[in-house]
């Protein structure tokens, strides 16, 4: 344990050859025993070639891939994984404002490292319960006064507005944290520090924006599923469907894919190509225009 119910797991090749290379953001696509499929960040040092470190929280009442990992991985088991993979990039720039919620310094970790490399301007806010929730305090110490931990138990809740004051004219400001922070940062970005550039990655879906009510039949089952405004097609599918294939809930990972039979699909996805998406979808962003008959 690298901190109170988070678990770091070290990948290597089983044959030692040296990993593809990545870049601070990236993840990994990890196959659990139970054949599930979860994103998890790249923790490590990306000038490793020989292994890659992952952490992960145990989420209690989550999905269940979190508590596969502590509980059933053990040291020695073969993992398949798919990747790395970017979604999250760290564009260069003269200074960062790097804001992690728990576990989200996953994420931000190789970030600081390679904002140290080069040479840049940067600060590191890092949030949580308490100290002994925080995973890596241990590797952040040599960074000294760049780095400021904040803890609910002695501090009380963060206020978003005392943070986001930091990022001076121009500054990249990368978060990695739950929604309940990410938006109230996001508005206090655009109220107080306007020319600060935002780039987040959460940890769950996004809220639906924009939408409106549909309905999806299933054409195995003859089945019709309801999909309310402010709920993904996933979200409703899931109800009738409880083992529908999913991951990441942002549509990047392509886990949730599904054949249209009929209908008009709204997509808001950015990976499929322009001839995927006249047959197939991603529910857990897409929505229909028209009622959608899924190969479901």
């Amino acid at each position: 344990m690298v901190a109170e119910d988070v678990v770091a797991l070290t990948l290597a090749d089983p044959g030692g050859a040296s990993l593809p290379a990545w870049t601070p953001g990236a993840h990994l696509d990890v196959r659990l025993p139970s054949g599930a499929l979860r994103q998890y960040s790249l923790c490590g040092d990306a000038a490793d070639r020989a292994r890659y470190r992952i952490a992960v929280r145990l989420i209690r009442d989550g999905g269940g891939g979190s508590r596969e990992i502590h509980e059933r991985v053990r040291e020695g088991d073969v993992l398949t994984v798919r990747g790395p993979r970017n979604a999250f990039p760290l564009v260069r720039e003269p200074s960062y404002l790097f804001v992690a919620g728990g576990i989200g310094i996953t994420a931000l970790l190789p970030m600081v490292q390679q904002a140290t490399r080069w040479g840049a301007r940067w600060r590191l806010n890092y949030l949580g319960r308490s100290r002994d929730s925080l995973p890596f305090l241990d590797e952040l110490c040599r960074y000294g006064g760049n780095v400021s931990v904040r803890t609910d138990d002695v501090h009380g809740p963060v206020d978003p507005v005392e943070i986001v004051t930091q990022a001076g004219q121009g500054t990249a400001v990368y978060f990695c944290g739950p929604p309940p922070l990410l938006e109230p940062t996001r508005r206090a970005l655009r109220e107080h520090s306007p020319t600060a550039r935002l780039y987040s990655e959460r940890f769950s879906a996004p809220p639906v924006r924009n939408g409106k009510p549909f309905t999806i039949r299933l054409a195995r089952s003859k089945r019709a599923v309801q999909v309310a405004a402010d709920e993904s097609a996933l979200a409703a599918l899931r109800r009738e469907l409880p083992g529908i294939a999913y991951s990441c809930q942002q549509g990047f990972c392509g886990t949730c894919r599904v054949t249209v039979l009929s209908g008009e699909v709204e997509h808001r996805d950015n990976i499929l190509r322009p001839s995927q998406r006249q047959h197939t979808m991603l529910p857990c962003l897409s929505r229909g225009h028209t009622t959608l008959e899924l190969d479901l």
